[in-house]
Parts: structure tokens; C-alpha cells; sequence
């Protein structure tokens, strides 16, 4: 077998340099026990939220998180106590990792909520029918994510279990896309998860289910 020359040898070490960068994975949390009477930050998961989320901790990157954060969000601190359990972690609620404000409206019926959350992207500087605007929510997120990253003394990878709507707009922030709903999670539940490097934010995959084996 070939030796690898002088000049190959920086090219070997790169690759494990990158192999090592440190990792954030931002989760939204899967499905949840709706009930119009609770106000929407107080709905937990669902049995079937917290089937999908065990189902992650299968995946094979789980054993290297080192920090959990979360929103304070009842279903945003049942997924994140799930993971944090499990590596016996202690959870860390982040107020601005919450999802944008839509208090002024409360529950909403399924066909409405996509009517609003459609306008809510499609002109970003708006506050329709009172929620927080697009704009506002983005700046909230990715603030908070620096936040944790300035903060954050572990020295393995980060999971964040957060929300799809700031999810989405982080996403369209850290790749430098405009505002559009087309970069939200895919299909219907949540409980999807992108990942970015915590050194310089660069996205390292974008949307896949928390499932493992599930294509994204």
C-alpha cells in the first residue's frame, strides 16, 4: 500500500477536522395533544409525539449531545426532557426559542391556521390578524441561537428542541434565503430536525424526520 505523500497528508488531517466540527441540531417537536380550551403554549405532546421522539433517540448522533436546550413551550420541554433523560442532561428553557407569538388569535381550525400561517409568511413585515410578524420572529430566533452558542459550555454537540415556524425562519437566515414558506418542515406533526455547525452556522442538511431510516 501506498504511502500517503507530504503533500496528501493536510488533505487526511482536513477531513478529520471536519469530521470533529461541532454540531447543532435544531428539533421541532412532534405531535401534540390539541385542546382549544388550554392555551396553545400549554399543550403537551401527544402519546404519538412522544412515541416519535423516543424513536429518535435511535439515531445514531444522540450519544454525542452534550446540551439540551429548549423553549418554554410545554411541548418544546416534554420532547427536550425525552433526549436529556436519556443522556442523563439537564434541560435549559430559553424563553426566545419559543414559536412566533399568536396569542392574539389563540387556537385556530386546522384549514385557518394554514390560511394565517400562509399570509404570516408571505409578507414577512406584516402583523397578520396580531401575531408576531415573520420579520420580528426571525430576528428573536437567531438571536437566541447565539445566544446558546456563546453560552453553551459542553463540549459535545447541541440539540435545541424548538418549533417549525422559527425553525423555518432560522433555516431561511442561516442559508441566506428570503422569507417564504416553502423552506418549512415538511409534512404534517412536526417533529422534524436540520442541522448546523456551531462554529460558523453553516447548514450541514436541512429538513429530515427525527425518525431514524426516514428520508427527508
Amino acid at each position: 500500500m501506498l504511502k500517503p505523500t507530504p503533500a496528501q497528508a493536510p488533505i487526511q488531517s482536513l477531513r478529520l477536522g471536519q469530521l470533529q466540527v461541532k454540531k447543532v441540531y435544531f428539533i421541532t417537536h412532534p405531535n401534540v395533544a390539541i385542546d382549544p380550551e388550554v392555551p396553545v403554549p400549554r399543550w403537551p405532546l401527544s402519546e404519538r409525539g412522544f412515541e416519535r421522539m423516543r424513536a429518535f433517540l435511535q439515531q445514531p448522533f444522540v450519544q454525542g449531545i452534550t446540551s439540551v436546550y429548549c423553549s418554554n413551550e410545554q411541548k418544546a420541554i416534554d420532547g427536550a426532557e425525552v433526549i436529556a433523560n436519556h443522556l442523563s442532561l439537564e434541560i435549559q428553557t430559553i424563553e426566545e426559542l419559543g414559536e412566533n407569538d399568536r396569542s392574539s388569535t389563540g387556537y385556530l381550525p386546522s384549514d385557518e391556521f394554514e390560511t394565517v400561517a400562509d399570509q404570516f409568511f408571505a409578507h414577512p413585515d406584516q402583523s397578520v390578524r396580531g401575531w408576531e410578524t415573520a420579520n420580528a420572529a426571525q430576528q428573536r430566533i437567531s438571536k437566541a441561537i447565539d445566544g446558546v452558542l456563546s453560552q453553551d459550555s459542553g463540549d459535545g454537540d447541541i440539540a435545541i428542541i424548538s418549533h417549525g415556524g422559527v425553525g423555518s425562519l432560522l433555516l431561511c437566515q442561516i442559508k441566506g434565503y428570503p422569507i417564504d414558506r416553502k423552506h418549512d418542515q415538511p409534512g404534517g406533526g412536526g417533529g422534524n430536525y436540520f442541522c448546523f455547525s456551531a462554529t460558523n452556522k453553516q447548514t450541514l442538511h436541512s429538513w429530515k424526520p427525527i425518525e431514524p431510516g426516514e428520508s427527508g
